[in-house]
């Protein structure tokens, strides 16, 4: 069943995203192979970031992977809100 994650970070602007997003691209952490979607939001201090994963177990393997690498940043992603989804509607291009 797929999930969508939010994360509220109590302080992250755009350029600490992009600086960890470089480092797990640079590290072959990210993209995850049951990372639907990923989106990133916000403004100031105060960026959010909504991933759609394929599963539970998927978001928990990402999870054991880019947590060491969020502490050693300084970056607190705060408690994420995990949602388990009834439909995705996908645009069909």
């Amino acid at each position: 069943m797929s999930i969508l994650v939010r994360f509220s970070p109590p302080s992250m602007t755009a350029e600490q995203y992009d600086t960890i997003l470089e480092r797990l691209y640079k590290e072959g952490i990210h993209p995850d192979p049951g990372l639907e979607l990923e989106l990133c939001f916000g403004s100031g201090d105060q960026m959010k970031v909504s991933l759609l994963f394929d599963s539970k177990e998927h978001f928990e393997s990402f999870g054991a992977k880019i947590g060491p690498v969020l502490s050693e940043m300084g970056l607190d992603p705060g408690e994420p809100e995990v949602i388990e989804l009834h439909n995705i509607i996908r645009r069909n291009n």
